[in-house]
């Protein structure tokens, strides 16, 4: 009889185990939910700052729930445009991106308002940077009109910034002698190639891109400044007054006065709360080590994040983690 019982009870125990194989990866499935954000070019801030934020939220999967990953992008347009179409949960951007999407202004008048995007925090600012080839007679960037440059490649924020300060300089595409449409990534070596005179970029500091060309073809920033950048800002909340400190790059010794916007992270308001609340919570309280993903958060902290670049709605998560913690 106790072979019977000892044989019944190790049949108990193998159907048991053979349910549990078979319900595990449901349950799994069921407990993490699956987070995809929208960055930049992999040679950009945006990349190495979004794998951060997901590396921070993965490390607490057993306590949110969630997996992030991240994905390389065209740039900040396109992030909106896939977070409005369900492509990503969450997205860095441009603050003034940010703006005009939610209100469908600008690039973004043809496809309406998208009443659904919500901030989460702000990152980085993002100076409007121009770098031209140390021979090629621009002093200022008045002097851009009629020379070979990169205006940034479709879907990017360097090329929706452009368009903004070109409509301000009343100039067109036809005024430059070029005006090519190339990635970050490209820029540095067409003008160190002496394809192009000069390349924009909207983009944290210090800058790969940046320190590639000033390294390898002695590039040299120039100033964005003047009246009617003055007035850009007056008339656009979401521009700001930003300096580039000097001795970031090779050959680049003084502060260079430019206009910049924030780097965003935001979300739909699809997303549940409870799920931007846990993303928020993972990089707050681990804030040391996200400062560390780039040079470009040195200087960031907690209140800038909660109060800066916000040029529409907030999203609930990220509302209820900063009253919690006695942040407006």
């Amino acid at each position: 009889m106790r072979t019977k019982a000892t044989a019944g009870a190790l049949a108990t125990r193998l159907a048991v185990a053979f349910a549990c194989l078979i319900a595990a990866p449901d349950e799994a499935a069921a407990q993490h939910r699956l987070v995809t954000m929208g960055t930049g070019g992999v040679t950009g801030v945006y990349y190495p700052v979004g794998g951060t934020i997901c590396r921070l939220v993965n490390r607490e999967r057993r306590e949110n729930g969630l997996r992030c990953t991240v994905e390389s992008t065209p740039g900040s347009a396109y992030n909106l445009m896939a977070l409005r179409g369900g492509e990503f949960d969450l997205a860095l951007t441009q603050s003034d991106l940010q703006h005009r999407a939610y209100r469908g202004e600008g690039e973004f008048a043809a496809t309406g308002a998208d009443a659904e995007l919500r901030a989460v925090f702000a990152i980085h600012a993002e100076p409007f940077t121009v770098l031209v080839r140390r021979n090629s007679g621009i002093q200022k960037f008045g002097d851009l009109r009629r020379k070979r440059l990169s205006v940034g490649n479709p879907g990017s924020g360097q090329r929706e910034t452009m368009a903004i300060v070109m409509s301000a300089f009343a100039w067109r595409f036809q005024d430059f002698a070029a005006a090519l449409e190339l990635r970050a990534s490209e820029q540095p070596q067409a003008l160190c190639d002496d394809k192009i005179d000069a390349m924009v970029l909207t983009i944290g500091h210090p800058s790969a891109a940046i320190r590639q060309a000033t390294t390898n073809c002695e590039a040299v920033l120039v100033a964005v400044a003047g009246p009617t950048i003055e007035r850009l800002m007056k008339s656009n909340p979401y521009f700001e007054a930003v300096v580039i400190p000097g001795g970031l790059y090779r050959g680049n010794n003084r502060d260079i006065q430019a206009f910049g916007v924030r780097a965003m992270l935001v979300a739909s308001a699809r997303l549940p709360e409870a799920v931007v609340y846990q993303v928020v919570k993972a990089v707050f309280e681990n804030f040391e080590t996200f400062r560390e993903a780039h040079p470009a958060l040195n200087g960031l902290d907690r209140k800038t994040m909660a109060t800066k670049g916000v040029t529409g709605p907030r999203h609930p998560g990220a509302a209820r983690y900063f009253k919690e913690i006695g942040l407006p």
